[in-house]
This record gives structure tokens, C-alpha cells and sequence, in this order.
């Protein structure tokens, strides 16, 4: 098999075995979770891409490894990393949740943009040497986690909003099944 092929088929298999993790396993356990604590786990993942710093340090990478891809995925991660840091120390305030829909907006965005500048720079799958494992292994979870970022973002925004403006004494139904207020 061509080596282009088996890096594609790779970062498949890697979209396809975390979104099946994530539907069993990851998602059932945050929905029930309120928004700050639902995203802890998430930004504590997302702390530990300082490791694509490693697509600058020779040896690790192909010296023939594209510098626009290197250095652009290399700082993003970094950004991306302090975010979710900066974001994690700040919950539950309102300024953690600011912070956190920063963090994962550049963070998408970052990971997109590694996947166009590798693309755009030709980047030969055996150009990435022992970081092989990074856009294979630990990218398809990273957006799959920003996915699941976005909507506890979004749906616990408008259910936060929704609590806020019941009346005093009204019963949600959430309510009546968990057996009270």
C-alpha cells in the first residue's frame, strides 16, 4: 500500500474508533454533567497539545518536513493549549466560559488549518517521522472533543437561559423525573 494511502486510511480509522469512544462511552457520561464540568475533561485533553511542539525539533521530524506546516501547527497547538489552561483555571466563572468558546474556536480552526497547510505544502507522510502519531492518533479525537465542546457550549447556554427565566415555583419536567427541584 502506497504511504499516502496508509496515512489516509490511519487518520480514518482513528475518526472512525474515537467517534465510536466518544458515542459509547464519552458523551453519555458529559450530557448529564452541568456546562463547566462537562468541559473540564475536555480542556485537561486539550492542555496536552503542547506535544505538537515537537514538529520543530529536528531529528523527531524530516529535516525535509514543510517549515510553514512545522511552525504554524507547532504554535497554534501551543495557543490552543494555553486556552484551554487559561479557560480550565477560570471555571465555572462566566470568564472561564468566554475563554473556553475562545480556546475551542481557535483551536478548531487550528487543527483545520494544520490539515490545509499540510495539504497545500505536500506533506509526504513520512515527512512527520516519530510525530506520525499526532494528525493519525490524537488529531481525530481532538476535533471530535471540539465537536462535543461546541455543544455542551450551545445546549447548555440555551438550557442555562431557559432556568433563569422559569417562574418562581414552576416544575420542569427534568424536575419531576429526577424527583424534585
Amino acid at each position: 500500500m502506497l504511504p499516502q494511502l496508509c496515512f489516509f486510511v490511519s487518520i480514518a480509522f482513528g475518526f472512525i474508533a474515537w467517534g465510536i469512544i466518544t458515542a459509547r462511552y464519552i458523551w453519555p457520561k458529559l450530557r448529564l454533567r452541568q456546562r463547566a464540568e462537562a468541559l473540564q475533561p475536555l480542556l485537561i485533553l486539550h492542555s496536552f497539545r503542547f506535544i505538537g511542539l515537537a514538529f520543530l525539533i529536528p531529528g523527531v521530524v524530516s529535516a525535509d518536513l514543510p517549515s510553514a506546516f512545522a511552525h504554524s501547527a507547532a504554535y497554534g497547538d501551543i495557543v490552543a493549549a494555553t486556552l484551554a489552561l487559561l479557560s480550565l483555571a477560570s471555571l465555572p466563572r462566566g470568564a472561564g466560559v468566554v475563554i473556553a468558546w475562545i480556546f475551542n474556536l481557535w483551536g478548531s480552526a487550528d487543527l483545520l488549518n494544520a490539515f490545509y497547510q499540510a495539504n497545500d505544502a505536500g506533506l509526504m507522510a513520512g515527512q512527520l517521522g516519530a510525530t506520525y502519531f499526532i494528525p493519525t492518533l490524537v488529531v481525530p479525537l481532538l476535533l471530535i472533543t471540539h465537536g462535543l465542546a461546541f455543544r455542551i457550549l450551545l445546549q447548555h447556554q440555551s438550557e442555562s437561559a431557559m432556568r433563569e427565566s422559569r417562574q418562581p415555583g414552576e416544575v420542569t419536567g427534568e424536575e419531576l423525573s429526577s424527583g424534585g427541584p
